[in-house]
């Protein structure tokens, strides 16, 4: 039997409404129900969250000037060995006694939006990709994405034997291949794989367009001003772009086209360990404040800790420390119905600076953004892994690195286009260290960096006066609003002024090798605004 007959088969369920799904996974025992109605599961290790060592993409002659192989996510895979793999795939699933066909889109916009046909044998995973996924359009055949629409077989708990294949795999496979439109994930129960893969794709589709794809939360002033905020884990992207003045667009994968920005999302994905209450109230009430209906309800809690009488820890990282929440955006109280904005009058970068040499706040021209967007820099604390003992610089280029597959001017040549176009201002906003590096100053107070962004938003900060740094190659604003003036300038909190000039340089000093490791052929009008040259 093929993929086709399978999807025809009376053992597939397609199209299940969301009451039917989640009966399923009650009976199938694929999850359990929380106090409040939600959905709590776990998955086995190393299942717990991304295997980049497992991801590949298929290299096809026509396509691989495309993807940049240097980039260590982008691992090649040849199309015999995915033909062979997804024939197991298919052996498998006619093997099972009931199948889940979901057909839904990636992308907000119509006019982009993709088409993805998932076929599993695990009802948890559908219920997942309804939360994530956006339903179909009526009108989906004029999208320009229409002719790659994509089919993904996902078999969380089938292990693949590697001797079978040479030893070319593991027994975990997360595959793709772009140009016949297909996908294949392997012995994964991680939930956050069948997202992560599909928004890839659309990272590599969209850019052929004209579109930006962009890692990236986005929210919408009552103005109708769009501002879109990227940042790597750590630096705050979600609780400052949880704002009770402007409504959410998306927290994690967007697009930048001719019409302005569009989620590709349908929920949000987010992290659960260590859970504030008072800083992400919002995340808090989905998951564990308010009781559900259990029949409409299609909330789902990953791999936190759960005890027998239901209470949590959400500190207990024993399993992982990457415990997570689904659920759709209509579940929160303030969020864009259309999922979409106008063309961005901001951009902001975060950067959690733990050596405590760059300022609050940065404006950056186009040429200066290409680099920022193109590093996404922030640090890694001392003591969040064994053997890190002082911050260490961590770059993610596009603040994405793993899902952006394609040759990196591919997104940096679109990101300045349209900044230009459009007039869009960009800021470096810090949330890290400030008056020394982590372990000796201190964190920059959130109500600090509130203001900041206040200002920023409100198009504020646009005309202030600033000087230029010229090791880090950005202008410092001289002043904000209700924010002590002093601060402003990283080298004024240090009681050392040498040892914080040995730290910037050092810094800059990291910049400029990262730069000449992983681009030496970028022109130059990314390469004069890195540190350090």
């Amino acid at each position: 039997m093929d993929y086709v007959s399978l999807l025809s088969s009376s053992h597939t369920h397609s199209n299940l409404p969301r009451k039917a799904l989640i009966e399923w996974v009650l009976r199938q025992k694929k999850a359990l129900l929380t106090p409040q109605g939600n959905f709590i599961t776990w998955t086995s290790a190393p299942s717990t969250g991304r295997s980049p060592r497992d991801t590949y993409i298929v290299r096809h002659a026509e396509s691989e000037k495309n993807i940049d192989w240097h980039s260590p996510p982008n691992i090649p895979m040849e199309p015999e060995l995915f033909d062979d793999l997804w024939t197991e795939a298919v052996q498998a699933l006619t093997q099972e006694e009931n199948l889940f066909a979901s057909d839904r889109v990636i992308g907000a916009d119509p006019s982009y939006a993709l088409p993805v046909q998932l076929l599993t044998d695990n009802p948890l995973t559908t219920l997942f990709a309804d939360n994530m996924f956006r339903p179909v359009p009526e009108n989906i055949q004029d999208s320009i994405l229409y002719d790659k629409s994509f089919t993904l077989l996902v078999l969380p708990h089938h292990a693949v034997n590697p001797k079978k294949y040479d030893h070319k795999v593991r027994d975990m496979v997360i595959a793709m291949d772009m140009d016949r439109q297909r996908g294949l994930i392997l012995g994964s129960s991680y939930l956050g794989t069948v997202k992560k893969l599909m928004f890839t794709v659309m990272n590599y589709d969209t850019p052929e367009k004209g579109i930006l794809p962009l890692h990236c939360s986005a929210n919408q002033g009552k103005d109708g001003n769009t501002a879109v905020i990227l940042g790597l884990s750590g630096t705050g992207k979600t609780t400052l772009s949880a704002d009770p003045q402007r409504a959410l667009i998306g927290d994690d994968e967007h697009g930048w086209s001719e019409n302005g920005i569009s989620n590709f999302e349908n929920g949000c994905y987010a992290k659960l360990i260590h859970l504030n209450p008072e800083k992400e109230p919002e995340i808090y009430r989905i998951g564990f404040g308010e009781k559900k209906n259990t029949e409409k309800s299609s909330v789902i809690i990953e791999n936190a800790m759960m005890y027998p009488d239901g209470k949590f820890d959400l500190d207990d990282e024993r399993l992982t420390a990457n415990s997570r929440i689904s659920y759709p955006l209509s579940c929160l109280q303030n969020f864009s119905q259309t999922a979409q904005g106008g063309h961005p009058q901001t951009i902001v970068f975060l950067t959690a600076d733990a050596h405590g040499v760059l300022p609050p706040v940065a404006k950056l021209n186009p040429q200066q953004a290409m680099l920022w967007f193109l590093m996404g820099y922030t640090s890694k604390l001392a003591g969040t892994e064994t053997g890190v003992t002082q911050p260490v610089s961590t770059f993610s280029r596009f603040f994405g690195g793993p899902f952006m597959p394609r040759n990196p001017e591919d997104y940096t040549d679109l990101l300045n286009k349209k900044i230009v176009q459009q007039k869009t201002a960009v800021y470096l906003l810090n949330t890290g260290w400030t008056g020394g590096p982590y372990g000796i100053g201190e964190r920059i107070d959130i109500g600090v960096t509130r203001k900041l962004l206040e200002q920023i938003l409100s198009g504020k900060l646009k005309n202030v006066s600033c000087t230029d740094d010229t090791r880090f190659h950005f202008s410092v604003p001289t002043e904000c609003l209700e924010v002590d003036s002093n601060i402003l300038q990283p080298s004024n909190t240090w009681k050392d002024k040498k040892q914080y000039e040995q730290r910037a340089n050092l810094l800059a000093r990291e910049f400029s090798t990262h730069f000449d490791k992983m681009f030496p052929h970028l022109d130059d009008r990314v390469r004069r605004e890195c540190p350090g040259k």
